[in-house]
């Protein structure tokens, strides 16, 4: 086994441009419960973040993002329920664009070898906060109304399939024809435009959504309130916007509204079991078919830059893999 590995690295917090693809040393078994051999590193919006300081941490440099992987394990520690050769997802948190990564036990989650590696890397951020935010933190059910807002990308389809899993009406925002073409094969039957869908969503419902699915911020978080029905709860996600909004405290007395924050992987020291007992969910959902990952883009870990400068560009469809090793 060899004692270097390849390592996508921050150099600089320039964004995209100061990752470098540098040799780092080999994880080995004191570096983490589990080493896993990286077949997949997930593209997320924090990956993005990072690149720039810009994210709730600040690693030092030179540090590879990389929050979700998919592959092999390496070496296992006895107590931690997986051994060398099982195929595996994990939560890394930072490090994953490398050919290998060291992570705590309790933030890996069995692959079922019937799902291809750049599949499964999916299956962790993106549809894990899903469900954490759906069904744990939003307490979403059946015959209830959400709306999902950028519902074109790999966060958005992710709630539309997890949503329609519990059996809720979506209805998908989306700001072009490409991103609603997306919404609709992740399965949404009813899409509206980011320009107009405060003044239509009235016709939609009855007094509003009961949900709201926010990883926007700023503007649409302030339509959102003002929409979401009575006793409605509108779900905090993230901020790609790049702007955090602010609400006045009466709106939510007078309305009967909840503001539910979904930090699903600020919640996991919190609750260990959390990753496993959401991923058996998951593959519950991948087996009867409503779960579907749209990977709509896979780069080679060197072009992990051109990955990440996609999504700053909002050139991004769905969810976008490195293929790793």
């Amino acid at each position: 086994m060899q004692n270097e590995i390849r390592s996508l690295q921050v150099v600089d917090l320039i964004g995209p441009d100061g990752l470098r693809l540098r040799a780092a040393p080999r994880p080995g078994p004191g570096d983490g419960d589990v080493v896993v051999d990286v077949r997949a590193a997930g593209v997320t919006f924090p990956d993005l973040l990072l690149t720039r300081g810009l994210y709730q941490q600040r690693p030092d440099l030179p540090f590879a993002p990389g929050l979700e992987v998919a592959g092999v394990v390496a070496t296992a520690a006895a107590d931690s329920g997986f051994a060398a050769g099982d195929r595996v997802i994990a939560y890394t948190g930072t490090g994953g664009y490398a050919e290998a990564v060291a992570v705590p036990a309790h933030h890996v989650v069995p692959l079922s070898p019937d799902t291809d590696f750049v599949v499964g890397v999916t299956l962790m951020v993106n549809y894990q906060t899903a469900y954490f935010c759906l069904v744990e933190r939003g307490r979403l059910s059946a015959g209830e109304t959400i709306v999902v807002h950028g519902a074109g990308g790999g966060v958005g389809t992710a709630a539309i399939q997890v949503a329609l899993g519990v059996g809720a009406r979506v209805i998908a925002v989306v700001s072009d024809d490409a991103k609603e073409e997306v919404a609709r094969r992740a399965g949404a039957t009813e899409v509206l435009r980011t320009s107009s869908w405060q003044s239509e969503i009235g016709e939609l419902t009855d007094g509003g959504p009961a949900v709201v699915y926010d990883p926007v911020g700023g503007a649409r978080f302030e339509e959102s309130v003002r929409v979401l029905r009575p006793g409605g709860r509108i779900l905090v996600i993230g901020f790609a916007s790049g702007s955090i909004p602010q609400i006045a405290g009466n709106r939510l007395l007078l309305r009967n509204i909840e503001v539910v924050g979904g930090a699903w992987g600020h919640f996991i020291p919190h609750d260990p079991g959390m990753p496993r007992r959401v991923g058996a969910a998951l593959d519950t959902m991948l087996a009867s078919g409503v779960v579907r990952p749209l990977v709509e883009a896979v780069y080679p870990l060197a072009d992990g830059a051109a990955a990440l400068r996609d999504m700053e560009a909002r050139r991004t469809r769905g969810k976008s893999v490195l293929v790793v090793g």
